[in-house]
């Protein structure tokens, strides 16, 4: 239960290739290359981290090389396309050495590399090499991807304004290339009037709000307490969301009509588009089941009857039991937190207390389960939860024989750990009103269009797709999609989606840009 566990047959599983067809329509090799009706001599991508190559955590120079646009760039080469230049990070470890928070831990760790934990492979972050650079002398960009950028980022003024960084009103790897402090995302890339651009932003609109569980977080003193994020329906000003909140559809809509009008006032008309996926399709959310708690015959009956037997009587006296149910040999959902639930610390410890329980275990219990159920069928453990479970709940050291409290099968992981049933759909309904503005967006200013929510639920089916033989899948790891944070793409995993852009691309306008393959770029390295 503890840690993400990589089994070595699993890492064999990799190594080896599933002869299977190729799902792409076209391979690289014997296309006469056209640029049909568009003009790739200079070429601007604009987003995110998914635009920046970021993964592994973190934002390093091999995976800006093996970045989406770049492999589109290549191949624009073929067609009159200029050179295509990125604001590469100093080194191949990422991170920065000098930003941290209060209590002087770096908030921006170095890549993630996998190293045996307790016996098994686990993702481990390394420690940043550098110190916040400025590469603002090799402007311009044609990469503008901003990692953690949300779409009204885009076209924020001072989003790259070092002084910005106290207030967490700006971005440091957009303070890295900003052409000045008070400058925009949107206003650099404007400045170089493109030929041609590509366009894939929102998703942080709402996967901050997925990756942290629902919750937001603030730490005082040392201590830090989480409480639900808001879904900002209605809400139209975003400087009053918290890092954390659900964009409200219209600010993401209006932000990427203001992107593309800004882009269309210099000229620049002919680009693509992407919709976002549902982020609940990727390993963040799906390498943990929801019933990830393994118990034999024996340590079941001995949690049903201290724990569970006792706190499904007094929870039942309440009209709330259905929180907690006996478990069994097998498989058992993980208990979490839920804060939308009515707190009953102090009357479960008062229960507990009448009936025979010493009053300081009394209280531990009674404050620990108070908004405390098992997980349902539907709901998501988040990646960062393998971290927590089967540890023992006083000591956060891995769980012994005879430890009682252990986090998720005797004792519940905290709510920023989970996505609760209300919190997937608050997620879901945001997707599909965001893509529904971009898919309009798209057809009002004649771009092309590329369905990226389509191309990663495909990637998330049993099936996956195949290139050359090759199967690839949204498993964590060995899927060979996904690097180690469970979020980002693998360079081959960029070369998916370099391929859904570079087909949108030719069906548009008429080009015959030829697509990259997949196998040739890099997946999760092993030790």
């Amino acid at each position: 239960m503890k840690k993400i566990i990589i089994s070595t047959i699993a890492v064999s599983a990799l190594l080896f290739t599933v002869s299977c067809n190729t799902d792409f329509d076209t391979d690289v090799e014997d296309i006469v290359v056209t640029k049909g009706e568009a003009d790739f001599s200079n070429y601007v991508a604009l987003g995110n981290s998914l635009t920046s190559g970021y993964r592994d955590g973190t934002l390093y120079s091999g995976g800006q090389a093996e970045s989406y646009p770049s492999m589109i760039a290549m191949q624009m080469k073929l067609a009159g396309g200029g050179e295509f230049k990125q604001p590469m990070m100093p080194n191949n470890v990422g991170g920065f050495s000098d930003l941290l928070d209060a209590q002087g831990k770096i908030l921006f760790p170095g890549k993630l590399i996998l190293k045996m934990v307790n016996g098994a492979l686990a993702p481990v972050p390394s420690p940043p090499a550098a110190a916040l650079d400025n590469v603002a002398a090799g402007r311009p960009y044609n990469n503008m991807g901003v990692p953690g950028a949300k779409s009204f980022h885009l076209v924020a003024p001072n989003y790259g304004s070092a002084a910005g960084l106290l207030t967490g009103t700006a971005n440091p790897y957009f303070v890295r290339f900003a052409s000045s402090a008070t400058t925009s995302v949107l206003a650099d890339a404007m400045v170089q009037k493109p030929s041609f651009f590509s366009l894939w932003i929102g998703n942080n609109d709402v996967l901050s709000y997925a990756t942290n569980g629902g919750t937001n977080s603030q730490t005082t003193g040392g201590v830090t307490t989480y409480t639900a994020a808001t879904v900002q329906n209605g809400n139209t000003n975003p400087a009053t969301y918290r890092s954390n909140d659900i964009s409200d559809a219209n600010v993401v809509a209006g932000s990427i009509k203001g992107v593309l009008d800004g882009l269309k006032s210099v000229g620049s008309t002919k680009g693509i588009i992407a919709n976002i996926p549902d982020v609940t399709n990727i390993p963040f959310f799906t390498r943990v089941p929801y019933n990830a708690i393994p118990l034999d015959a024996a340590k079941a009956q001995s949690l049903n009857s201290q724990l569970y037997g006792p706190l499904k009587a007094a929870l039942t006296a309440f009209g709330q039991g259905d929180r907690i149910n006996p478990v069994a040999a097998g498989n058992n959902p993980v208990l979490i937190i839920d804060n939308k639930l009515a707190n009953l610390s102090a009357q479960l410890t008062a229960a507990l207390t009448a009936g025979g329980v010493p009053a300081t275990q009394a209280a531990f219990i009674g404050n620990a389960f108070g908004r405390a159920r098992q997980a349902k069928p539907g709901e998501l453990m988040l990646l960062t939860s393998s971290s927590l479970l089967g540890l023992d709940a006083t000591t956060n050291q891995p769980a012994t024989p005879t430890s009682v409290f252990i986090y998720g099968a005797s004792f519940p992981i905290g709510d920023q750990y989970s996505l609760t049933t209300d919190e997937v759909n608050n997620i879901s309904t945001a997707v599909k009103a965001y893509n529904t503005s971009i898919r309009s967006m798209a057809d009002a200013y004649g771009l092309a269009f590329v369905d990226m929510n389509a191309k990663m639920t495909e990637l998330n089916s049993k099936s996956g797709i195949s290139w050359n033989g090759v199967k690839y899948t949204a498993t964590f790891v060995t899927g060979g999609t996904f690097s180690l944070d469970g979020v980002h793409l693998t360079g081959r995993g960029y070369a998916v989606v370099a391929n859904e852009f570079i087909k949108a691309i030719n069906m548009k306008y008429k080009s015959t840009l030829p697509q990259v393959d997949p196998n040739k770029y890099s997946g999760v390295t092993f030790p």
